[in-house]
């Protein structure tokens, strides 16, 4: 399944030779925590085509790339001899159990199971990106309280049947699933993780929102999913709050989005927009963010 994926790869000089001819190239490099290799001095606005010609190669390195900074803490550095990672039988066993798991049954959104009274409903179908549209007419036939989630789908619903009012509101939350709202740290590292296996590289994402081995192995089954559903992949995590996406194949407005917006907003509870806004904006762009902060 995962077959030498496992190898670690200590070959400074193999990833060397690779970046020849591209903007890695006459990089510092070295080894970095857990037999993971780190880049150096990547220029902050340009680290998406540093990402981009890392993921390149991933056939020729063996290493998935993702970047990470050291703005938050020195522990990112790197160092003069390798630091060994987890055995090739750990690492199995980490990806069988992420396997096994359902990341959706425990990441769901603190707010999932709220019902909404008569006096909320204008404060959820204003939504959180300033908009000065009144949708609150859009349910005046949802019967009250009902769950939240069963207010922002009828919402929603309403929203893909008027294309004009769909279009204001696009107009207003796209900026969420473009880069320019991405977080852009101050210094700008690759690390190169000793696996081409998506489900594996979560052993090695830092992410606050996955504090125990039970919870990494449900982040890396999410990575996986994703991936496989549409083909997105982690391009950044920034100090254990923040993962950045790029997103090959956008949902489709209706269930895909819908479903989409609902794993987004479980893993990024700091993501300051309802569910429906999310769902407006999935299919518009091409760049998620995952916030998840103390």
């Amino acid at each position: 399944m995962i077959g030498d994926t496992f190898t670690v790869r200590n070959d400074l000089d193999q990833i060397e030779a690779a970046f020849v001819g591209t903007p890695l190239a006459g990089l510092p490099i070295g080894h970095g925590p857990s037999g993971t290799v780190l880049v150096a001095d990547i220029d902050p606005n340009r680290m998406q085509e540093a990402w981009q010609v890392a993921d390149a190669l991933v056939s020729v390195t063996g290493r998935l790339p993702v970047m990470v900074t050291d703005d938050f803490g020195d522990t990112l550095r790197i160092r003069p001899e390798p630091e060994p990672g987890p055995s090739e039988s750990e690492l199995r066993a980490f990806a069988e159990a992420a396997e096994s798991s359902d990341p959706w049954l425990v990441y769901r959104h603190y707010r999932a199971d709220d019902d909404v009274d008569e006096g909320e409903v204008e404060y959820y179908t204003r939504g959180r990106a300033g908009a000065d549209l009144d949708l609150t007419a859009l349910v005046s036939g949802v019967a009250l309280p009902t769950p939240l989630q069963e207010l922002e789908r009828a919402l929603y619903d309403r929203l893909l049947a008027d294309a004009d009012l769909y279009a204001r509101v696009l107009g207003r939350v796209r900026f969420v699933t473009q880069t320019d709202y991405w977080f852009t740290p101050n210094s700008v590292l690759l690390m190169l993780l000793p696996t081409s296996d998506v489900r594996s590289s979560g052993y090695w994402v830092d992410f606050f929102g996955a504090p125990t081995r039970e919870y990494r192995w449900m982040l890396a089954e999410a990575l996986t999913q994703w991936r496989h559903r549409w083909d997105a992949r982690l391009v950044a995590s920034w100090g254990g709050t923040m993962l950045q996406f790029q997103v090959a194949r956008r949902p489709a407005p209706g269930d895909e989005a819908w479903t989409a917006a609902g794993q987004l907003k479980a893993l990024a509870p700091n993501l300051d927009l309802s569910r429906w806004e999310v769902a407006v904006a999935l299919p518009a762009g091409d760049a998620w963010f995952v916030h998840n902060r103390p």
